[in-house]
């Protein structure tokens, strides 16, 4: 893998950790006013936001701009 390719996968993964974690915050947040947390549909949502972060980061990351 060349240095660029290896540039990208470590800041889209780290783009996508953070969103995830951000996006399950989210959920707990809002289905815990709700009064009961829905563990799957937060693990769900948490994966799916992940996943959507990386194929948005196919565009280009600002962090990787020169």
């Amino acid at each position: 893998m060349n240095e660029n390719a290896r540039k990208w996968v470590k800041a889209a993964g780290v783009r996508a950790v953070k969103t995830v974690a951000q996006t399950a915050v989210a959920t707990i947040g809002t289905a815990a006013v709700m009064g009961e947390v829905n563990w799957p549909m937060v693990g769900s949502a948490a994966v799916l936001a992940g996943v959507l972060s990386l194929l948005t980061s196919v565009a280009g990351l600002p962090e990787l701009q020169q």
